[in-house]
């Protein structure tokens, strides 16, 4: 057995809170200058231009690259070999959370309560899934995720006879729907199968991959590829106002699910794309 104490779980959450408002990923990087040099509309060329202006500044600067510093959602890894010590997983992680946001100078987003909108006044608390692994490590997965495009995204239980075009087409009309709202270009998880909730979780997850990767399972890649090319040519474009680039990826993930069942979900993500991880 393998002992890790709470401290050190926070001393690493508030680390990378920080790090993820700072610094967007080299996977994101990559794809937006792709993306720069795929767009072909002047407008939409300058706006991807400037969000990559942002994003070095953020860099240079240690400044948050987005007003929206998210709410903090925490997917956990535990090996079945690790043993905590001192306070609990959760209040560890809250800690970390609170001490990065107050010491990075991250907008505080969450209320206590959804109806009388109190602001808790220190980011807490995060939204955590917890995965028991084999093994004596510890993986921590953080993403601030921003009000507008979590706002945008959506959960329906489809018929099974809707089948492959039914997904299609409830993910194209989600986006579609959504225009200008997340702040393309966006990335669009999908989650296909499970339960009502699960199909959520999935395409939470799905967005925690590299930006562009694609499922190992080739008839998901080519619903991919499908489904980033009928987005594309809705002509939404970057912040809504125009062009061929409206998601830089799409990455669906997938379960096993009821005979009576089809859930989808759609997770929009939006370009400042924030997720960090590190492992202890």
């Amino acid at each position: 057995m393998r002992q890790i104490s709470a401290e050190e779980i926070t001393n690493n959450v508030e680390k990378i809170c920080i790090d993820a408002n700072y610094n967007l990923g080299d996977d994101l990087i990559a794809s937006l200058k792709n993306a720069l040099e795929r767009e072909e509309s002047p407008l939409g060329k300058e706006v991807i231009t400037q969000i990559l202006e942002n994003a070095e500044i953020g860099r240079k600067e240690k400044a948050p690259v987005c007003q929206d510093t998210g709410y903090a959602v925490v997917f956990i890894e535990i090996g079945q070999e690790v043993v905590l010590e001192g306070n609990s997983l959760q209040e560890a992680i809250n800690e970390g959370i609170r001490r990065g946001y107050r010491k990075g100078f991250l907008r505080k987003s969450i209320v206590k309560d959804p109806l009388d909108r109190v602001n808790t006044g220190d980011n807490t608390p995060a939204v955590i899934h917890t995965d028991m692994v084999s093994g004596d490590k510890l993986k921590i997965t953080f993403i601030a995720k921003g009000g507008g495009c979590e706002n945008m995204s959506r959960t329906a239980m489809l018929t099974p006879a809707q089948g492959r075009d039914g997904v299609i087409n409830f993910v194209v009309k989600t986006v579609k729907n959504a225009g200008a709202n997340p702040c393309p270009p966006i990335i669009v998880g999908v989650g296909i199968g499970g339960t009502f909730e699960y199909a959520s979780l999935l395409s939470k997850k799905a967005i925690l991959r590299p930006v562009g990767s694609h499922n190992k399972d080739k008839a998901i890649s080519s619903l991919e590829d499908e489904l980033l090319e009928k987005i594309n040519k809705l002509g939404i474009g970057p912040q809504g106002l125009g062009g061929r680039i409206t998601t830089l990826a799409v990455h669906v993930e997938t379960y096993p699910c009821h005979i009576a069942s089809l859930p989808v979900a759609v997770n929009i993500e939006c370009h400042s794309h924030r997720p960090k991880s590190i492992v202890i």
